[in-house]
Formats: C-alpha cells, sequence, structure tokens
C-alpha cells in the first residue's frame, strides 16, 4: 500500500516537474516542431543568463535587459518579461518581448530568438505588440558576449520590430569527431596497459609485500625480455664484428731459442 502510493507521488512531482514554467522560452505557433525544440535545446548553457546594453538617442538613454529564456527579476517578482527597455531618466519600463510567446529560427552558423507580445506601441506600426529578434552568431572563443541592439525598425505599419545581436559558441556547427580504427585500438592497448601496470603494482605492493623495483609487475620477465631485445639489437644492428680473442698457441721447437752448448770438459779426469 505504501509502496503504491510513494509511486503515485513521485509520478506526481514527475508531471509537475515536467510542465513548462512560466519563465523558461515557450514555443508557440500553428505547428510545433521537434527541429524547432532542438534549436531551443542549444541554448541551454545561456539559460537565464541575463544581459544588457545601454544606448543613447538624443537627449535620452536607455538599457537594454535580455535574459534567455527567462524572466527579467523586478525587485522579488520573477516575471515572462524576456527583454525590456528601461527609460534612464524616468525609468519607464517597456516589454519588447516575452518568453511564453517564443520563436526560433536557425541557420549553418547563427540562431535568431524571437520574443514576441511585448509591449504595444501606442501610434506606431498601428498600435501592434513589440518584438525582439535576437541575431546569436557564432563564436568559439566565447560563450556569449557583445550584446547590442542593432535598430529598432518602426516606421511600418506592421511586423515592426527591435533587433539585437550577439555572439556565442552555442550558435557555431556541431563538430563531430570521428576516430578510426587504430586510434580506438590504440585506446585500447594504452588502457589494458594501464590497468595492468596499475593492478599488478597494487599486487605486488599490498599482497606479495614487495618493495622498490620489485612492486613492478613481472620484473624478472621484463629484464630478461630486456636482455634479449638488447641481444638482438647488438647482433642485428651491429655494423663491424667483434674483435676476437688472441686464440691459444702452443709453443714449438722452431719458436725456441737455441740452447747454449754446455761444455762438460772440467768433468773429464785430467
Amino acid at each position: 500500500m505504501y509502496s503504491r502510493l510513494l509511486c503515485v507521488c513521485l509520478a506526481a512531482v514527475t508531471v509537475m516537474a515536467a510542465d513548462p514554467v512560466v519563465e523558461d522560452c515557450i514555443l508557440t505557433g500553428d505547428k510545433k516542431s521537434a527541429s524547432e525544440q532542438a534549436v531551443l535545446n542549444r541554448l541551454a548553457p545561456l539559460k537565464h543568463k541575463r544581459f544588457d546594453t545601454t544606448v543613447q538617442d538624443g537627449a535620452d538613454s536607455y538599457t537594454y535587459t535580455f535574459v534567455v529564456c527567462g524572466g527579467v527579476q523586478s525587485g522579488d517578482k520573477i516575471s515572462n518579461d524576456g527583454l525590456v527597455q528601461n527609460k534612464t531618466k524616468t525609468q519607464e519600463i517597456t516589454v519588447i518581448g516575452r518568453v511564453n510567446d517564443t520563436h526560433v529560427l536557425n541557420g549553418t552558423d547563427w540562431i535568431l530568438l524571437i520574443y514576441k507580445s511585448g509591449d504595444k506601441y501606442d501610434s506606431h506600426c498601428d498600435k501592434e505588440a513589440r518584438k525582439a529578434m535576437i541575431m546569436i552568431s557564432c563564436n568559439k572563443k566565447t560563450l556569449a558576449d557583445g550584446f547590442t541592439i542593432i535598430n529598432e525598425q518602426r516606421e511600418k505599419m506592421s511586423e515592426c520590430f527591435y533587433l539585437f545581436e550577439m555572439d556565442s559558441s552555442v550558435a557555431c556547427p556541431i563538430e563531430e569527431s570521428h576516430l578510426s580504427v587504430g586510434s580506438i585500438l590504440l585506446i585500447v592497448f594504452a588502457v589494458l596497459i594501464g590497468i595492468y601496470i596499475i593492478g599488478g603494482f597494487l599486487y605486488q605492493r599490498f599482497v606479495v609485500g614487495a618493495k622498490g623495483m620489485e612492486q613492478f609487475p613481472n620484473i624478472i620477465f621484463w629484464r630478461e625480455l630486456g636482455n634479449l631485445v638488447a641481444d638482438g639489437c647488438d647482433f642485428v644492428c651491429r655494423s663491424q664484428p667483434r674483435s676476437s680473442e688472441t686464440a691459444y698457441r702452443g709453443v714449438g721447437d722452431d719458436q725456441l731459442g737455441e740452447e747454449p752448448e754446455e761444455r762438460d770438459d772440467h768433468l773429464l779426469p785430467m
């Protein structure tokens, strides 16, 4: 009974965690494709990161705050405002785009993130809702940098937008690495050698109780093998034969000097 109740609770928690929250980018449209979601998932390293840029427009200055798939925090409250404009003098906040109306496009080395459903224009663009377009270009040297505003297109009757740009490595194409058969064999061979040396060392030290060089596994075998290899290399690679030792030669009669003639006249009787 208790196990069933626990399973039901865990399932409920899992379902609640799987539901999209207001702070996350929510793809909208008639048809949601898996490819759009895959592009959106590439922005995961930037999720909830905050970027600011300030521009001067005549006597007024504006600060734009952008949060990747997250709401701009206002005091203790977190909303679904993904990109906002703050007028410096009056501290007037205008929402340019919201994360609960997100669209995404991508190319070879860029990602275009679009926040729609911003605050409506007062008189421009037929009073339609504002829209923010953030062009994220590939730059392998940085995770995210260079957030700036390019321009605001509001002279049309519809489809007006704010255009921003920034650099990020998440927009770069994914490079697939392919290992050759030889590389895989070398990696496996290196791993096996490492296991042999480390495992043998631990066995010799803690089980056998060896010390010093004797801790190396099969040290006698490797010493003999080294000697055999050295002898083989010496036999194959030596350019001149070794000088043979002087052979023993017996002394012949012709090598003996003439013995002095012995005078034995003194032995004869007088």
